[in-house]
């Protein structure tokens, strides 16, 4: 059996859903696949064909044995679903998207993984792309306690472009404007994603408990700025004001991405207002990553910022047109650029 499933960029609303506020990601035309057949043992054998290594464990034995133990853990969500699991498998995974770079990569195999697990069960079931969303969730980052939110497993099982709201409970809605190309820009910049999402997340989780203290029935999805802010500091006034400056970017992307037809120039002129909030307040961008910007730009590109957490791996351009000089362009700055658009979710392709 093959599945395959796609990598994201979050157009809106990056280090806001683990604070409960929306995003707006797109599943991208670069994609991870499992191939994979029974085993007549109870053996679990994973060829990582990328990085010519090999996992292999048994389904007798569950327990975590690494950080991150993602096999082990999708393994675990779906037997707490009540499927049953007599024989092992043994499994090839492949991957078109830059590695631990801002795109879910990890995401993107952890989805593929439940997908193969459910249609490879003793009783096969059909489950929904949102329910594999929210299961790779599960399995990534509840079951170890992780700092991220929900956008990097819902968009690559779901695809395409969506909006996600996770509070006051998760909504999803799916938007079909005609949007055309991006280009990404892997820097090779190693990055260390837990430790840039620890800081952006746990100094402003404390500003909104502040804030709260001081502001009865206080709603971080619908707040003004005329608030009590006695209890902040003059920077951390500053970076509460930016992380409500980037939520009001969101809606106003919104709406255009509502559109069928949306105004191109507007929604680069967004990208580029994020990344400058991105840049200055949250501090995760990179000197490279500007000068791949900055080139982007200047051949042409509509917008952009950098993706994901941030502190090295990549960053995207906005590029309905120019697409050609755009690539050069970053690639003359040192990365590695990639022509992308949306893409379909989680994929059973074939039996093999």
């Amino acid at each position: 059996m093959e599945i395959s499933t796609p990598g994201r960029i979050c157009l809106f609303g990056e280090h806001q859903d683990y604070l409960g506020l929306p995003v707006i990601a797109m599943a991208i035309s670069l994609r991870a696949r499992i191939r994979g057949y029974p085993r007549f043992d109870r053996k679990i054998i994973i060829h990582k064909k990328d990085f010519k290594e090999t996992e292999s464990f048994s389904l007798s034995d569950l327990n975590y044995n690494r950080p991150r133990d993602y096999f082990k853990s999708g393994l675990k969500v779906c037997l707490d679903e009540g499927l049953v699991f007599r024989n092992g498998f043994e499994c090839e995974i492949t991957s078109d998207i830059p590695i631990q770079a801002g795109t879910s990569s990890s995401s993107a195999i952890v989805v593929s993984w439940i997908h193969f697990l459910s249609l490879m069960a003793e009783k096969p079931i059909k489950w929904s792309l949102k329910k594999l969303g929210e299961l790779a969730f599960k399995a990534e980052v509840l079951e170890f306690g992780e700092p991220g939110g929900m956008m990097d497993q819902y968009t690559t099982a779901i695809g395409d472009l969506v909006y996600i709201e996770s509070e006051p409970e998760l909504f999803v809605k799916q938007l079909s404007p005609n949007l055309g190309s991006f280009i990404l820009g892997d820097s090779g910049e190693p990055k260390d994603t837990m430790k840039i999402l620890k800081k952006c997340r746990d100094l402003r989780i404390d500003i909104i408990q502040n804030v709260k203290l001081k502001n009865k029935n206080f709603d971080l999805n619908s707040c003004g700025k005329d608030l009590d802010l006695s209890l902040l500091n003059h920077k951390e006034k500053d970076l509460f004001f930016s992380t409500i400056e980037n939520r009001d970017i969101l809606k106003r992307a919104k709406v255009e991405l509502e559109k069928k037809i949306p105004d191109h120039k507007i929604l680069g002129d967004l990208l580029n207002q994020q990344h400058t909030i991105l840049r200055e307040k949250l501090d995760v961008s990179t000197k490279k990553i500007e000068s791949m910007l900055t080139a982007a730009l200047d051949a042409g590109a509509l917008g952009g910022k950098i993706n994901g957490s941030g502190g090295g791996g990549c960053m995207f351009v906005y590029a309905p047109e120019n697409q050609k000089s755009i690539v050069q362009a970053i690639e003359s700055a040192g990365g590695e650029a990639y022509i992308i658009h949306s893409d379909i979710g989680s994929n059973f392709l074939t039996y093999l």
